[in-house]
């Protein structure tokens, strides 16, 4: 592949469009036979969720995927990558992270999207409070065991 691969990563407020970042990760690169994305949508709980309010640590929420990112890059044989986690309040039915992963095959490029969601929902530095549709309390999501265990199989 074509020069050394490129890590975008990005934790902003703003909603973003997935075709242009997907574009943006594929530009001038010709030799790449597979762009992997995942998106992640803010659910409505069946109806009992009116928004999600995500918190990070800024500085360190930024250097953290970035160094997950890097281990990505390093370990498979990518042309890029772009994470893009938001923050702030977030409605049913909005984004709020965008993993992409980009290799000449698909392989290494469902692998490395994995491996990266994996690692966000386990480790990276975000808190996610729930806003009730009722207005009853909502509370802070728990981590879940399930995370902890699909991020753990990558420690091998």
């Amino acid at each position: 592949m074509a020069g050394q691969p490129v890590a975008v990563v990005r934790i902003q407020a703003d909603d973003f469009d997935v075709a242009l970042e997907t574009e943006r990760l594929r530009a001038g690169n010709s030799d790449v036979g597979a762009v992997v994305t995942f998106l992640g949508v803010c659910r409505d709980e069946t109806g009992t969720l009116s928004a999600l309010e995500l918190e990070h640590y800024s500085g360190m929420a930024e250097a953290e995927v970035a160094r997950i990112a890097g281990q990505a890059i390093g370990r498979w044989p990518l042309a890029g990558l772009t994470v893009i986690h938001r923050y702030g309040r977030i409605r049913p039915g909005e984004n709020i992270v965008l993993v992409a992963t980009a290799s000449k095959h698909r392989g290494a490029a469902f692998e490395a999207a994995e491996f990266l969601m994996d690692y966000l929902k386990s480790s990276a530095p975000f808190w996610k409070k729930e806003h009730r549709a009722d207005d009853s309390a909502g509370g802070w999501v728990d981590a879940r065991e399930s995370d902890d265990a699909a991020a753990a199989r990558w420690k091998k």
